[in-house]
C-alpha cells in the first residue's frame, strides 16, 4: 500500500517545522517535539474518570494516573487492570503528554488503566525505567482491591519505547513467580537495537521518527558499556519466547520499527503464544496517537481494545 495521503501531509508538516541541520537533537528538543506532536492525540473511544496518585518506586515516589471507563450499568465488581507505559524513547513523554492515548485505551479495553510516570534518561539511565516498570506492576497487583482491579486479569502494555518496557516486563514475569500477567499489548513497539532490520533503513529518515533521534535516545539511556542485545533493551533478542502471555501487537507499514514488531509477533506465534497482530497499511510510527489528523487512530485503538477483551476471556495466568 502507498503511504496514506493524510500521513504524508503530517510528515510534510513535521519536516517543515524541523530544520535539516537537526541531525542529533538534544534531549530538550526531543521532549519539546514529542509534546507538540502529542497535542494531536484524541480520545474518541469513550468517557473515562481519572485520579492521580503516587506509589513507592525503587528510588522514590512515582506518579500514576488511574483511568476508569465511565460507569457501565452492566458492570459490577473489579475490572481488569492495565498498566501502561508511554512512548518517547525512554527520554521524553509523560502521563500528561499521553493522557488522551491512555484514556482511549482504558475506554476501548474497558480496563482500569494505570499510566506510569517512570524515570527518564539521561537523568536516570538504564535500568531505571525497567526497574520502575516492574515496580509499577507489583504496585498494581499488590493494591488491586484498592484500585478496583482484578489482579488475576492484568494487561501490561505500552507504545513505542513504552512497548519495550512492556515486553521486557512480560519476559521478566515469565522468569519469576511474583508477577502475574494475562495479556501483553505492544503498539508500534521498539524491540531490537542489535539486528539490522530493513525497515529501519528504508524509513530511517523522514517518517516521523528519524535515525538521529533513536540513536540519541539509545546513547542517553545506556552507559556505552551495556550490550544492546540484552533482552531488557532488545526484547526480540531473548533466546526463547515460549510461555509468554498472549499478545496484542500493532505495527505500521511505514514505521522504521515495523520489521522487528512483525518479527516479534511471528516468533511468539511460533512459540505457541496466542497473538493478535495487525500491521496497519499506509501508516507511520505513532499513528495511533494522532487522531486529530489520522482517522485510522480511533479504529486502531478500538480494535486494540476489542482484542484485549477477547484475550482476557480465554487467557490463563502465567
Amino acid at each position: 500500500m502507498p503511504l496514506d495521503p493524510r500521513a504524508q501531509r503530517l510528515l510534510s508538516m513535521v519536516a517543515a517545522a524541523m530544520p535539516e541541520s537537526r541531525q542529533h537533537p538534544s534531549v530538550g528538543q526531543r521532549r519539546q517535539s514529542l509534546a507538540k506532536l502529542m497535542q494531536f492525540a484524541r480520545n474518541d473511544c469513550g468517557a473515562v474518570i481519572t485520579r492521580d496518585g503516587t506509589f513507592a518506586g525503587p528510588s522514590g515516589p512515582l506518579r500514576y494516573r488511574l483511568y476508569t471507563p465511565a460507569a457501565d450499568p452492566h458492570d459490577s465488581g473489579a475490572r481488569p487492570g492495565f498498566v501502561y507505559f508511554h512512548g518517547g524513547g525512554l527520554v521524553a513523554g509523560s502521563i500528561d503528554t499521553h493522557d488522551n492515548v491512555a484514556a482511549a485505551l482504558a475506554a476501548a479495553s474497558r480496563c482500569r488503566l494505570l499510566s506510569i510516570d517512570y524515570r527518564l534518561a539521561p537523568e536516570h539511565p538504564f535500568p531505571a525505567a525497567i526497574e520502575d516498570a516492574i515496580a509499577a506492576v507489583h504496585f498494581a497487583i499488590d493494591h488491586a482491591a484498592a484500585l478496583g482491579i482484578d489482579g488475576n486479569r492484568m494487561v501490561i502494555g505500552g507504545d513505542s519505547a513504552g512497548a519495550t518496557l512492556a515486553a521486557a516486563v512480560c519476559q521478566q514475569a515469565h522468569d519469576r513467580a511474583d508477577l502475574r500477567i494475562a495479556v501483553q499489548c505492544l503498539i508500534c513497539p521498539v524491540l531490537d537495537f542489535f539486528n539490522p532490520w530493513p525497515s529501519r533503513e528504508l524509513f530511517g529518515t523522514g517518517y516521523l521518527i528519524d535515525r538521529g533521534t533513536w540513536q540519541a535516545d539509545l546513547a542517553d539511556c545506556l552507559d556505552g558499556k551495556t550490550d544492546v542485545a540484552h533482552p531488557l533493551i532488545s526484547p526480540l533478542c531473548r533466546e526463547t519466547l515460549a510461555g509468554l502471555p498472549p499478545a496484542v501487537i500493532h505495527t505500521a507499514e511505514f514505521d522504521p520499527m515495523r520489521d522487528e514488531g512483525n518479527a516479534y509477533a511471528a516468533r511468539l506465534a511460533e512459540a505457541d503464544v496466542t497473538v493478535a497482530h495487525v500491521c496497519h497499511d499506509g501508516m507511520v510510527h505513532n499513528f495511533h496517537a494522532l487522531g486529530a489528523i489520522l482517522p485510522q487512530a480511533k479504529a486502531a485503538l478500538d480494535l486494540v481494545g476489542r482484542q484485549i477483551r477477547s484475550l482476557l476471556q480465554v487467557s490463563s495466568i502465567r
